[in-house]
């Protein structure tokens, strides 16, 4: 069976060797602060070197289990019953999931292939005053689209002409493997802005470390709703990730993860185009994990899935990913986990199965 469904690291990717050093390091380094409880915002050397890179002051910067969980407390820290939220269309289902739980009205967006239709976004901001928006601006989850410079700078403008609070998350943005980086929102309005990060496609997710960073009165109240919900944090973890980063091994393991996706992603442009150039449309994407299909046939999600089982491929329900509930023709491509002979295996048995609806 190959999965086109989680967006899941390769396990081969994981510096395992080196991630059990780090960690024998920092018990040794550390082990009075990481074994007792400590800071609700976490490890201070790991928030002290990322607050160093984008000019802030440590308490500024917020450390969890995983960047969803940063959401959350967004969600109960700064969402009250009823607030809108925008998001891309589509968007990461599961930000959808805690917004909804949380009492929001999510709006969606809809997406070009440079970002986010921007006279849309201000028609939208219009009508519904939105609290906030959520962009995924670099290798967009589930569309694997990239936001232009542009369009970043005039979506900065909209967020300051009305007053609207970025949420911008980016976890893949060091996974590009052609082209030149983009600036990103947070540099643009930095305070009106707080972005996400995470080290789990970079160096494991079961570390579960996530990031946030962004104007102190926000991360204040984010990390009140912390202490309240763990105390502390997985300290150990964090320190795992800052003897792995102070011991100059990142670049290595980022170079790492480029040579090893970068063939995946060219192999799944190169089947996507010779066998379902017919069949849809969907983003170039130069990094990231995934590729987003459109298909230009109408068919129901459940259909798609109950016969890409039948023929050996799992395949998510695309109609999470949309606010509005409409994404029955969208189909999300994960490669990264997968070997060039299964993504090529994987594509051509989708486009079996879409011929065949």
């Amino acid at each position: 069976m190959i999965a086109f469904t989680r967006g899941v690291p390769a396990t081969e990717a994981f510096p395992v060797e080196a991630l059990g050093e780090c960690a024998a390091s920092a018990l040794a380094k550390y082990s009075s602060q990481i074994l007792q409880y400590g800071s609700f915002r976490g490890f201070g050397p790991l928030r002290e070197f990322i607050a160093a890179g984008h000019g802030l002051q440590p308490d500024q910067v917020l450390l969890s289990q995983g960047a969803l969980q940063i959401v959350d407390f967004v969600a109960r820290s700064l969402i009250t019953p009823g607030s809108t939220v925008l998001v891309e269309q589509p968007s990461y289902d599961r930000v959808i999931k805690v917004l909804r739980r949380a009492g929001a009205t999510v709006v969606g967006v809809p997406l070009q292939e440079d970002g986010m239709d921007l006279t849309a976004c201000e028609e939208l901001i219009r009508e519904h005053h939105p609290l906030m928006t959520y962009v995924i601006s670099d290798f967009q989850n589930p569309s694997g689209t990239t936001m232009s410079e542009a369009k970043r700078r005039a979506f900065a403008a909209l967020a300051e002409q009305y007053g609207m609070l970025v949420l911008e998350d980016v976890p893949y943005r060091r996974l590009r493997y052609a082209g030149d980086d983009v600036p990103t929102i947070q540099s643009m309005i930095p305070h009106r802005t707080i972005q996400l990060g995470s080290f789990s496609k970079l160096l494991s997710p079961g570390l579960r470390v996530g990031l946030a960073f962004g104007p102190q009165q926000y991360m204040d109240r984010l990390g009140k709703t912390a202490q309240d919900t763990y105390i502390t944090p997985s300290l150990l973890s964090q320190a795992t990730v800052f003897e792995f980063i102070d011991t100059g091994l990142l670049p290595a393991q980022i170079e790492k993860l480029h040579n090893l996706y970068r063939p995946r992603l060219s192999e799944l442009l190169a089947v996507l185009d010779a066998e379902m150039a017919d069949l849809g449309t969907w983003a170039r994407p130069e990094g990231g994990f995934f590729v987003g299909v459109t298909l230009n046939k109408s068919v129901k999600a459940e259909a798609l899935i109950a016969r890409g089982l039948e023929k050996g491929i799992q395949l998510t329900n695309g109609r999470d990913f949309f606010a509005d509930g409409r994404g029955d023709t969208f189909v999300r491509l994960p490669f990264c986990a997968l070997t060039t002979e299964e993504i090529d295996e994987g594509v051509r048995t989708l486009a079996q199965v879409v011929r065949s609806l």
